[in-house]
């Protein structure tokens, strides 16, 4: 059976995430598949979904706490499915120039539901965010869009390639 409904879950405080999980969700539908972006917080099941993406923001060195809640409430049913995991974050171009790997806590979760795969894209943090500790990060010129599109359609195109080979 292929493969071909596919969630796109995330976890964001202030847009960024979602922006980059609705660029997977729209990449995945070029490739033949049908798939929808969610908050992960949102999710009541994904008993309707052949394979699923989740994505968080990085705060602090943790993935966002709707992301991190998500895996928690629904590891059984996401152990049987495609799994691939994407982190944002980094407010500087690092995340274009090497690969960095999952935090801690994203690792373990990862082992223990078999996840496919991760990647870590450039974060967004511009004026209007929430927080004050992102307020002192604007305010200090550390700030910014580290998106990098063209790496995350061709990350999105090999989950979507891997998706329709193993099927």
């Amino acid at each position: 059976m292929t493969a071909t409904k596919v969630l796109v879950a995330y976890g964001t405080t202030n847009g960024s995430t979602a922006q980059i999980a609705e660029a997977v969700a729209e990449v995945l539908r070029k490739e033949g598949l049908t798939a929808e972006a969610l908050p992960a917080r949102s999710v009541a099941h994904v008993d309707a979904y052949d394979a699923v993406v989740v994505g968080g923001g990085l705060y602090a060195g943790r993935w966002h706490k709707d992301s991190r809640r998500f895996l928690r409430r629904h590891g059984r049913e996401l152990a049987g499915r495609p799994l691939w995991l994407f982190s944002s974050g980094p407010l500087d171009p690092s995340a274009s120039e090497r690969d960095i790997p999952p935090v801690p806590g994203l690792q373990r979760a990862m082992t223990r539901l078999g996840a496919k795969g991760h990647v870590t894209f450039g974060g967004c943090l511009e004026e209007g965010a929430k927080g004050w500790v992102a307020r002192m990060i604007i305010k200090n010129g550390k700030g910014g869009d580290y998106r990098d599109f063209d790496r995350i359609e061709d990350w999105s195109r090999g989950v979507a390639h891997a998706l329709v080979t193993t099927a």
